[in-house]
């Protein structure tokens, strides 16, 4: 089976010999990969749609980049598998059975995707253990919180079909640029942050947002947001929903599906100033 899966013939790490890097094992019904773990060439690695509650043996693949294990039923990291996977970029496991992320380490990880498992804490991921996270998919969970997750270099951030209810903890993401929390609980945008300095794209479509007194908070990141979507909430049947938001970002380039137009730009700002003057009395 191994042999059949071993593709993308390369030179090894010490330039002196030839390995196949890639191995495909994914559709096997596989329980036990205790097999794989001499070949400690490997670098990409798919094993999804198995039956893998054990990774352990990935332990000696310290050449690996690529990792997906996708649809097996694996619950825990106990042990730290991936502990010795320095170069491992990209992981994922979404599809399995996993309730928390304690035991998870990755030090070069860019990309970690855990997508339809049924985490409910987020206590294991700090920036000492994820310094190069980039990209953190966790839709389909479930998540009460967006607190807990301390990685200051984040940049998108996937939260949508969980149960989140308030946001928090979003202070100490200064380098998100993409927040998704899509088919959440949140009533509200308080806890945005003045010092996410770098978001531009903010995606809160079917949650509960009732009136612009509950978008107020998005004002504090008005400097650098592009694209809001707030469709499949009940704040959009109410009047002038596209004005009333627009004055709290002028700079949005788009609101739901459709571009903001110059028409209601200039709109927006004329309010704008009108509502400046109404505070400034014989200005």
């Amino acid at each position: 089976m191994i042999s059949k899966g071993l593709s993308l013939l390369c030179r090894t790490g010490n330039g002196l010999s030839h390995a196949f890097v890639r191995l495909d094992l994914k559709d096997n019904g596989l329980n036990d990969i205790a097999a794989i773990s001499t070949f400690i060439h490997i670098r990409f690695l798919d094993l999804t749609n198995n039956q893998l509650a054990d990774l352990s043996p990935l332990a000696s693949l310290t050449q690996l980049l690529w990792l997906k294990v996708d649809n097996n039923a694996v619950a825990c990291f106990e042990g730290q598998p991936f502990a010795q996977l320095t170069y491992l970029q990209w992981l994922s496991m979404a599809g399995n059975k996993l309730t928390d992320v304690s035991g998870l380490v990755g030090s070069a990880l860019e990309s970690l995707i855990l997508a339809g498992n049924g985490i409910q804490r987020l206590n294991g991921l700090q920036s000492g253990c994820f310094a190069n996270l980039m990209t953190l998919e966790l839709r389909g969970n479930h998540l009460n919180t967006t607190n807990e997750i301390n990685l200051p270099n984040l940049k998108h951030l996937y939260l949508a079909q969980n149960g989140i209810k308030h946001l928090e903890g979003l202070e100490r993401l200064e380098h998100l640029i993409t927040l998704h929390l899509r088919d959440n609980q949140l009533d509200t945008l308080e806890g945005l942050s003045s010092n996410m300095r770098c978001l531009k794209y903010l995606n809160v479509r079917g949650n509960a947002i009732l009136d612009q007194k509950a978008i107020q908070a998005v004002g504090c990141v008005s400097k650098t947001l592009k694209a809001l979507v707030l469709s499949e909430n009940p704040l959009v049947e109410t009047t002038d929903y596209r004005l009333s938001v627009l004055i709290l970002l002028p700079q949005l380039e788009r609101l739901d599906k459709e571009l903001v137009s110059s028409e209601e730009r200039t709109e927006a700002l004329e309010r704008i100033k009108e509502l400046k003057e109404e505070e400034i009395p014989g200005l």
